[in-house]
């Protein structure tokens, strides 16, 4: 068994921000290899007690290929935690983040997206309006603030133009 690695751990403060501006890929490029990824490798994905896990076939180049994009998503969101191990003929990516409402409805969404990816960036943003979050943009369609719709709080952001959350 190889040893597992986690990313560096978030606290209370972490802000739940999705900031892309530096990022290799754009929000459609990421949602295309989280496609592929899925399509070539996913075998299943679970609930845990700290968050949720994908399980994938431990194929030649797959666990490399999900720590990069476990490391690239933790740089751009930096308020999930990522775990990869692998166990078996099995890579398994745990994501949990920090203990925050909307950081669970967009952990959920995460553990959506095997269903969902084909939507696009797009479609992940419609969802997370219809769980009930405010997505503000500007005229370049930079996420400037998400809030959750009633006057809950508002968590600025600072993304690029297609932002992944």
């Amino acid at each position: 068994m190889d040893q597992p690695t986690t990313t560096t751990h978030t606290t209370a403060a972490t802000p739940i921000v999705c900031d892309m501006t530096t990022a290799p890929d754009t929000g459609p490029e990421r949602m295309l290899e989280y496609q592929r990824l899925f399509a070539q490798a996913l075998i299943g994905r679970e609930r845990t007690a700290d968050g949720i896990r994908f399980r994938l076939r431990a194929d030649a180049g797959v666990e490399p290929w999900v720590r990069d994009l476990a490391a690239r998503e933790k740089a751009c969101c930096a308020f999930f935690d990522f775990r990869i191990s692998t166990e078996g003929d099995e890579v398994r990516w745990d994501a949990s983040v920090v203990d925050d409402d909307i950081a669970r409805d967009i952990l959920d969404e995460f553990y959506e997206l095997p269903d969902t990816v084909a939507d696009g960036v797009d479609g992940l943003e419609s969802r997370l309006r219809e769980r009930g979050l405010q997505i503000t943009a500007n005229p370049a369609g930079t996420v400037t603030d998400v809030r959750r719709v009633g006057g809950a709080a508002g968590v600025s952001s600072m993304h690029g133009p297609s932002p992944v959350y």
